[in-house]
């Protein structure tokens, strides 16, 4: 009986884990900025990326600035996989009155170029 709570308990920590887990910011998106301004016009228009970060575990305020962080984390990152280097026009959905009861996902999306350096 012993074996059996104790396996259970370490199949339920890895779950926890893997649950847990936040968007890094890799290396080709560490060249990705955010601009205010709406990029020249030899800047090349790639598409609207998404970045989320899940909340479900960590609330709405985890380490380093919390989930927001880690939604933009993941948008510069898709942002680099479509080859661009510049996001504009960036918006996250209001919170609802169900994420003041449970933490909900945290979302931006965001236009994405390519700006000559």
């Amino acid at each position: 009986m012993r074996i059996k709570v104790s396996a259970g308990m370490a199949v339920a920590a890895l779950l926890l884990a893997g649950c847990s887990t936040s968007n890094e910011l890799s290396t080709a998106g560490q060249s990705v900025r955010f601009v205010e301004d709406k990029p020249a016009s030899n800047c090349q228009l790639l598409g609207s990326a998404t970045g989320e970060q899940s909340n479900w575990l960590s609330g709405q305020h985890g380490d380093e600035g919390g989930s927001m962080r880690g939604a933009a984390n993941a948008l510069r990152n898709n942002a680099a996989a479509m080859g661009g280097n510049v996001i504009y026009g960036v918006s996250s959905p209001s919170q609802n009155l169900l994420s003041s009861f449970a933490p909900t996902a945290s979302k931006m999306t965001g236009q994405v170029y390519k700006c000559p350096n």
